[in-house]
């Protein structure tokens, strides 16, 4: 099926929007790629398609195939791989997998895209896989795998950022990289605060890549960079609350500052003081990196003390020093 009949079926039966009754309208999500990278999407298809047209047509033995190094998917649905298994078994592969060849490689060959394809064929244990070798350069790897990806479905932040970043030794420099991937330079900046981060927190976004958007990252950075390392135990104090979905990441880098300006108690123990009615344990007074906490057993203390311990904290908090 050519490309051609494959988008005609996909849009049979789509209404133009003035034939659309209001009611039935919804509004648009949020855009599916990130901020910049639409241009850098539709000039890369454009280029695939010119590549794959000037292409050579074979078939390959999968294990000449290494990934492509700069893929920036760093996890596969394996549901959708398994789908993609399921329809290839039934009616063969439809679209061929890009690679190049690749001097001084054992393996010979460089997937460009394909890789759910290539990943389904490995799943239906198959030798080979049908493939279009072209000749393309080191800098038009990254834009292309990138789009490939943006196409199916929205990329991580993280995951961009390390496209962009295994990229950068394909350019001479950080402008002629945004401008093929069509972003800003403060874009491309932005995202590279990912690497300013602890190694604990990359070596969860390695395992899942959407748990930190961009902004909280770079907030989070610059609140490193501020305190250096009075920040790290900090950090890694409300990543542990981020994680249990204590605390969500658009406050993060304020808890953080928050508990820098306690430094006090950024301890890496609890303090226990246990309170007692002559040898009876009657509650217990802790202090942690969060809080100062009082505990009392109800049946310790009668109804009047209680106003009167509620009335003595208050005035402790609200007097001055």
């Amino acid at each position: 099926m050519s490309r051609l009949d494959k988008m005609m079926a996909k849009t049979q039966g789509i209404r133009a929007a003035k034939d659309i009754p209001a009611s039935e309208a919804t509004p648009p999500a949020g855009p599916r790629t990130a901020v910049g990278t639409m241009a850098a999407w539709q000039a890369a298809q454009r280029r695939i398609e010119e590549l794959e047209a000037q292409g050579a047509s074979s078939v390959i033995v999968i294990e000449q195939i290494r990934p492509n190094p700069w893929q920036p998917r760093r996890v596969f649905k394996e549901d959708e791989i398994r789908k993609l298994a399921e329809s290839i078994a039934d009616v063969g592969l439809i679209q061929p997998v890009v690679v190049r060849r690749v001097q001084n490689l054992d393996t010979g060959f460089e997937l460009v895209a394909g890789e759910r394809r290539l990943r389904a064929h490995k799943l239906l244990a198959q030798i080979e896989i049908k493939a279009i070798i072209i000749d393309v350069p080191d800098e038009d790897m990254a834009a292309m795998a990138l789009a490939e990806n943006i196409d199916r479905e929205d990329l991580s932040a993280y995951e961009i950022a390390i496209a962009v970043r295994n990229a950068e030794s394909a350019f001479p420099n950080r402008k002629e990289l945004a401008k093929s991937l069509g972003m800003q330079r403060s874009d491309l900046y932005r995202l590279m605060a990912f690497f300013q981060l602890p190694e604990f927190i990359r070596a969860d976004l390695d395992i899942n890549p959407s748990l930190l958007g961009r902004d909280a990252a770079e907030a989070i950075a610059a609140v490193l960079k501020r305190h250096g390392d009075n920040a790290s135990e900090a950090v890694s104090r409300i990543w542990t609350r981020f994680k249990a979905g204590d605390i969500d990441q658009g406050k993060f880098a304020a808890a953080v500052e928050a508990l820098i300006t306690r430094g006090h108690t950024l301890r890496t123990d609890r303090d226990i003081k246990k309170l007692f009615i002559g040898k009876e344990q009657a509650g217990s007074i802790t202090r942690d990196a969060s809080a100062l906490t009082v505990k009392i057993r109800t049946a310790a203390i009668s109804p009047a003390k209680e106003s009167r311990l509620r009335a003595f904290v208050q005035q402790l908090l609200t007097d001055p020093e």
